[in-house]
């Protein structure tokens, strides 16, 4: 601190490096688009292949004066946000049930696995034999994408929580889901943190397996509907939706992650 109690001059602040972080990651992003634009304009690239940026816009406007992009977005993002909530919830707690209990590990750590080296796309078929093609098989794919990942990092991070800072916790009388909320779930936040953006990607990944097979809007349906009709301009733009819904809703878990931190970490 200065003489007027103010920051020592010289040293930037956590807001201003923040801003610089920003801009850094956006500067690739940039010249990537620059580039692109360029090679468009000159001829380098053919437009029926690789339309340009100003192409892919157009594509936007198009379905924005249609009502439709906006649509798209709200029903991709409601499904990916409620399978989510659905598919973390189920992993932070059978993670912790299987991460606590040896017992519970040894008779389900086998058949989870299992589950968890099926590709996505083999689980459309059943749920849409199951439950059908409207929006909760859709929403059931996509908890499924984010549950093993949070299951697997909350399970393997509570086999490894300080023994010595459980005893402690046991020494004040703390037991039982007391115990695990406490002092074991504290110690392990960073660890389901990451395992919760690892889900959120993961998440994004099922939803378009979804939507690309039982699907009549969604960003995924939007995919197959621009390959069908040969629309590569709406094509890259689904992909770049994709792309940058995904970096918004990290960007979110990020914030959430600082506050879980100061919280209980």
């Amino acid at each position: 601190m200065g003489k007027d109690g103010g920051p020592r001059a010289g040293r930037p602040s956590t807001s201003g490096r923040g801003v610089g972080r920003v801009l850094a990651g956006l500067a690739v992003p940039a010249v990537l688009l620059v580039v692109w634009h360029v090679a468009a304009v000159a001829g380098w690239i053919s437009p029926v292949t690789l339309p340009g940026p100003l192409a892919v816009l157009d594509a936007a406007a198009g379905l924005i004066e249609r009502g439709d992009l906006a649509l798209h977005i709200a029903i991709s993002t409601q499904r990916v946000i409620l399978g989510f909530l659905f598919g973390a919830a189920a992993g932070l707690a059978l993670g912790a049930l299987l991460g606590l209990s040896r017992v519970a590990d040894t008779l389900l750590s086998t058949s989870i696995g299992a589950l968890r080296a099926v590709p996505s796309l083999a689980w459309v078929p059943l749920l849409l034999l199951w439950i059908g093609i409207g929006e909760d098989s859709k929403v059931t794919l996509v908890a499924i994408g984010a549950f093993f990942p949070v299951f697997t990092t909350v399970s393997m991070a509570l086999r490894h929580v300080d023994t010595q800072l459980v005893e402690a916790g046991r020494a004040f009388g703390l037991r039982g889901l007391t115990l695990f909320t406490t002092v074991q779930l504290p110690a392990v936040v960073p660890s389901v943190i990451s395992g919760l953006r690892l889900a959120l990607a993961q998440a994004w990944l099922f939803l378009v397996a979804a939507e690309l097979l039982a699907s009549s809007i969604g960003l995924g349906f939007l995919l197959t509907d621009s390959q069908n009709n040969g629309r590569v301009d709406r094509l890259l733009l689904a992909i770049v939706l994709l792309a940058i819904l995904g970096t918004l809703t990290d960007a979110l878990l990020r914030v959430f992650e600082r506050w879980a931190i100061r919280r209980w970490a």
